[in-house]
């Protein structure tokens, strides 16, 4: 963390590259080569293979884990998880091996719409209570399904905004006690950061390219805090990072808390 620190706290008057591009506002419409069906599948393969090791530097999942779900893992029963848009499967399977550490049961279904990255996934070696399904969040809503935590790790800047709606409408129908969502968070230095510590040491995959425009696509906390609906929080995470989490507690009082003010008038 300590490279990432030195960056944060360097001073206003620092000039940094002038190539950067504009990151005042989202990328929107340039899509990521490995959304591509047409893409090089071995470059792809080693994409996923390299997230592992990208997600342990950059995603913070060990400390989501600490700090947002094992609070909330009962070691009297099994505990369901389901990880949206899961790719090569590294987040579902560091969670499940978490939680095992931690003699809990948690299992865990992890899916992605894409037949490529499921097809990944189930290659590697299997691990107790995972497994992967190619659907979308909208076939479980449709099955009846429910699960007690939802996760998704780089998926929100992916999407579209009604695609993003959709998601998150999903999410409440199907989480019966937190939702996750981690992302990046856009800024001048967490893409040079990367751009220079990181991808190259990522060679022969989209680590690179694809990296960066993850961070050109994604959310401001503003931003992500205007685009997700009521009910759901935003809290920034280090080292540029958003999480937005929803709970149906959370939600039920908050619909309650704003029903109240609206009862009492704008002056309450």
């Amino acid at each position: 963390m300590g490279f990432w620190r030195e960056m944060t706290d360097l001073r206003t008057e620092v000039t940094l590259p002038a190539l950067l591009p504009d990151l005042t506002r989202r990328e929107v419409g340039t899509p990521e080569l490995m959304d591509d069906p047409g893409c090089d599948l071995r470059a792809l393969y080693r994409t996923y293979a390299q997230f592992g090791t990208v997600n342990a530097l950059v995603s913070g999942w060990r400390q989501v884990y600490l700090q947002e779900l094992r609070p909330h893992l009962s070691p009297a029963r099994p505990n369901t998880l389901l990880d949206v848009g899961c790719g090569g499967g590294d987040v579902p399977r560091q969670l499940a091996h978490w939680a095992a550490q931690d003699g809990l049961t948690l299992r865990v279904t992890a899916i992605d719409a894409d037949e490529r990255a499921i097809g990944y996934a189930r290659a590697q070696s299997p691990v107790s209570g995972l497994h992967f399904r190619q659907v979308l969040s909208s076939d479980l809503v449709q099955e009846g399904r429910q699960y007690d935590f939802l996760t998704s790790n780089h998926l929100l800047h992916h999407l579209q905004a009604p695609e993003l709606t959709g998601l998150l409408r999903d999410c409440e129908a199907l989480c019966r006690v937190k939702t996750v969502h981690s992302d990046i968070e856009r800024s001048a230095l967490a893409y040079a950061a990367f751009g220079a510590a990181i991808t190259p040491f990522f060679q022969g995959s989209f680590i690179r390219p694809d990296g960066l425009l993850s961070i050109r696509r994604s959310y401001t906390a503003g931003e992500l805090r205007a685009a997700a609906p009521q009910g759901w929080t935003v809290r920034r995470q280090f080292p540029y990072r958003n999480l937005l989490m929803y709970s149906p507690h959370g939600a039920a009082f908050s619909h309650l808390n704003a029903a109240s003010q609206d009862a009492a008038g704008p002056d309450a």
